[in-house]
């Protein structure tokens, strides 16, 4: 059964990068044809897909944030990695690692940006 647990700080500051593990077990992230995604939801707001890896490695990012995201993978430790610059209270949100085909996800993990 494949599990996914988000992991990183609940707090950060303004302009600081964010940095989230996401780290599954029961599966590989290079199982064939799974995209390994974040994903998060702002409070009061509805869910905004930020980016994705797939099983090959290509990263995928929304046009949004492409500027400011970076996901990446150890599969050592079959971890995926969120990394989102210069963060603004317009950050804060649950954010959530899933996989797709069909979805799971994590439980989430509340981070807010405040000084």
């Amino acid at each position: 059964q494949v599990q996914l647990q988000e992991s990183g700080p609940g707090l950060v500051k303004p302009s600081q990068t964010l940095s989230l593990t996401c780290t599954v077990s029961g599966g590989a992230v290079t199982t064939n044809d799974y995209y390994w995604n974040w994903i998060r939801q702002p409070p009061g707001k509805g869910l905004e897909w930020m980016g994705a890896i797939g099983d090959s490695g290509t990263t995928y990012y929304s046009p949004s944030l492409k500027s400011r995201i970076s996901i990446s993978r150890d599969t050592s430790k079959n971890q995926f990695t969120l990394q989102l610059t210069s963060m603004t209270p317009e950050d804060t949100a649950v954010y959530y690692c899933a996989r797709d085909g069909p979805w799971l996800w994590g439980q989430g993990t509340q981070v807010t940006v405040s000084s």
